[in-house]
């Protein structure tokens, strides 16, 4: 056989070409799956539906369409892209997502600008429609309930600079404000030695009431959770703890605790499950956070509500209730509720399920820092890649995984697997000098290695195994 070179195979390309004649390729299993369940349950013709109002009837270029473009917003989690930049790049390169969209390949994949103009034009309440049709997915599989709920929050690092902050009286930037500050205390003309040393000696630098970005006024100067100080938003979870699927998702200022977001995340996850599962304005729910959500408020709201609270409680010593007898009653059940055994049950699936889906979303999902500006621009992203969370976990009752990496890895595992039971056996032909190839362990047929005496020589007549 002759060796081909690349010289050779330079050729000028036709003017035409027969889409016939294009390369295809298999389907990706997981997507190709995953299209056949959005297509049973009319996916197209919902969202298209609910953004009908968002598009002129005949008019302008070429939009995209809102399948393409939540089904690109779901290909942003499985394949963990951060940018709309990176979900465009990734959808003209790959042959099975162009599948997955439903795009030609003699068709160009929307352009990332294209992407940007269709999610502003887009509102939220319809990302989160979506979000809530595929919640309905899960109630179809029984996978949904209102069940106890888990609730915790994360930091998302912004997409604006700290070095950027302006004060928010005077618009002055970090460095004229320390030069106003260095030019006060005598010093006409302070050098980067003197504006350090000001800076340092300054107490509360770092305000949230002082400082704000022009850029992003929604982002807000907090601590991360590796020690950094960086400009961020917190995102919260509700989840429910018997399936693991994500309830709601919530988005709030960074520097907002937890005691104040909490309110806001239970009511969002309280019309989720009413519009999914039918649950009651005034039905009881229970819910499981850490000791950063316990106060006497949030206990005696929480009870005023029809909420069971199990929250973790931080250790504050011996307490004074005089004039305190609501929240007396609401700490003291809620202390007993956490110490029983259905608490501790509840607390551990608590730190499993609902980290799980900060992890997926965030880390794996690529969603860690932000490219977006604006929290309604960001929840919208925040809301598909809770909508794509909890279709891996519908894709993993129905293929055992929940991603196309998971995929990948099982076939790995499967492989691995074998490998490793081909070599056991070679190990034990070989420990009794039957063999000393694991091909010849296959290829050649020997008197003793029927079942089970070649496997267990102790065993001469036994059909159990061993």
């Amino acid at each position: 056989m002759a060796m081909g070179t690349r010289r050779k195979r330079r050729r000028q390309e036709s003017l035409w070409v027969p889409v016939a004649e294009l390369p295809s390729t298999a389907a990706h299993p997981f997507y190709q799956r995953l299209n056949q369940i959005l297509d049973e349950a009319d996916f197209d013709v919902f969202v298209e539906t609910t953004c009908q109002r968002f598009y002129a009837p005949a008019m302008g270029r070429p939009s995209l369409a809102p399948g393409i473009y939540f089904r690109l917003m779901l290909v942003g989690y499985f394949e963990g892209l951060d940018s709309e930049r990176g979900m465009a790049w990734r959808a003209a390169d790959s042959l099975a997502i162009r599948r997955f969209l439903r795009v030609g390949l003699d068709e160009a994949v929307a352009d990332h600008s294209t992407i940007s103009r269709t999610r502003r034009l887009i509102d939220v309440e319809t990302h989160r429609a979506v979000f809530t049709w595929i919640q309905q997915r899960l109630v179809e599989r029984k996978l949904l309930t209102a069940g106890p709920l888990g609730i915790d929050g994360t930091t998302l690092e912004a997409n604006a600079a700290l070095r950027s902050i302006v004060r928010r009286d005077t618009g002055d930037t970090y460095q004229e404000f320390l030069t106003k500050l260095a030019q006060a205390s005598g010093i006409e003309t302070p050098t980067r030695e003197d504006l350090a040393k000001i800076d340092k000696k300054r107490p509360k630098k770092g305000s949230n009431d002082d400082w704000t970005h022009p850029d992003d006024p929604d982002a807000s100067i907090t601590k991360m959770k590796d020690g950094r100080t960086h400009l961020a938003h917190k995102a919260e979870h509700a989840v429910d703890l018997k399936c693991g699927a994500i309830v709601a998702v919530a988005l709030h200022r960074a520097d907002a605790g937890d005691t104040q977001t909490i309110g806001g995340t239970l009511v969002a996850a309280r019309t989720q499950l009413a519009a999914t599962v039918g649950c009651q304005a005034d039905a009881t729910l229970e819910v499981v956070t850490d000791k950063g959500y316990h106060s006497n408020d949030v206990l005696t709201d929480l009870a005023a509500h029809h909420v069971r609270s199990y929250l973790s409680e931080p250790d504050r010593g011996r307490r004074a209730w005089i004039g305190k007898a609501a929240a007396q009653a609401a700490v003291y059940a809620n202390r007993r509720r956490i110490h029983g055994a259905r608490g501790q049950r509840l607390r551990r699936l608590r730190g499993e399920r609902l980290e799980r889906t900060f992890a997926h979303c965030y880390e794996t999902g690529g969603l860690r820092r932000t490219h977006l500006r604006g929290h309604g621009n960001i929840l919208k992203r925040l809301l598909a890649h809770a909508g794509g969370f909890n279709l891996g976990l519908l894709m993993r009752t129905i293929l055992g995984v929940g991603t196309p990496r998971g995929l990948q890895g099982r076939l790995a595992a499967l492989c691995a697997a074998s490998t490793a039971c081909l070599m056991a056996c070679w190990g034990r032909l070989a420990a009794r000098d039957i063999v000393s190839d694991p091909i010849e362990a296959i290829s050649t047929r020997h008197d003793d290695l029927s079942w089970p005496n070649w496997w267990c020589p102790e065993m001469d007549t036994s059909t159990t195994g061993c």
